[in-house]
């Protein structure tokens, strides 16, 4: 019997996080046993969270999203500049979550390819909406639980450059870094790179 699909409503886990990414990517590099996790994450609290909870939260969305990627991504975030460890964290969130790819596939490319000039709130939940004639299950999500996940993807999008800021929602165009297309490339990820390209 078929497995019934699901959408992942993980994205409430945090934003692009991109700082607290590199201490991730950096351990998972390291190759750090569960004694030097526990050290960086809850004794020496690297990623500066509030407490000890919110920095094993985080670290358990980071570490998914990253988990995703080789470790050919995990250098360029860590290793890169400000610019190209966001695009790598962004990348990895596409990976870890195909609501996020599909909204990026159809409503932010819509909006580039029809010149409007800004998303809209509504655009969101019109999109969960729609989403949920493949998996009814979204319509049992709280609307608390639709709200943070559209703050995050909205909070998202402004970080990696493609809204200008999450307040008015205008739109900008995003050029992807050629270190990361080529290592797209590389390990034949097209979707994602096209994603990454919907405002060329």
């Amino acid at each position: 019997m078929l497995e019934e699909f699901h959408y992942e409503n993980d994205l409430s886990g945090g934003s692009l996080m991109v700082r607290e990414s590199r201490v991730i990517a950096d351990l998972l590099i390291r190759e750090a046993t569960i004694e030097q996790w526990n050290q960086a994450i809850s004794i020496d609290n690297l990623l500066q969270a509030n407490t000890i909870a919110t920095a094993q939260r985080h670290t358990r969305t980071l570490r998914k999203r990253l988990g995703c990627l080789s470790s050919d991504f995990w250098l360029m975030l860590r290793d890169g500049d400000n610019e190209l460890a966001t695009q790598v964290a962004f990348c990895a969130a596409l990976e870890s979550n195909l609501l996020l790819v599909e909204f990026m596939e159809t409503v932010v490319r819509d909006a580039f390819v029809t010149k409007v000039e800004r998303l809209d709130n509504y655009n969101w939940p019109d999109f969960l909406e729609e989403r949920a004639q493949r998996d009814p299950k979204i319509l049992e999500w709280k609307e608390s639980t639709k709200q943070k996940i559209k703050t995050v993807v909205y909070r998202m999008l402004a970080e990696v450059g493609y809204l200008k800021s999450t307040r008015k929602l205008e739109l900008q165009r995003v050029l992807v870094r050629a270190e990361l297309g080529a290592l797209l490339e590389k390990y034949d990820k097209s979707r994602l790179k096209n994603c990454m390209e919907v405002s060329r």
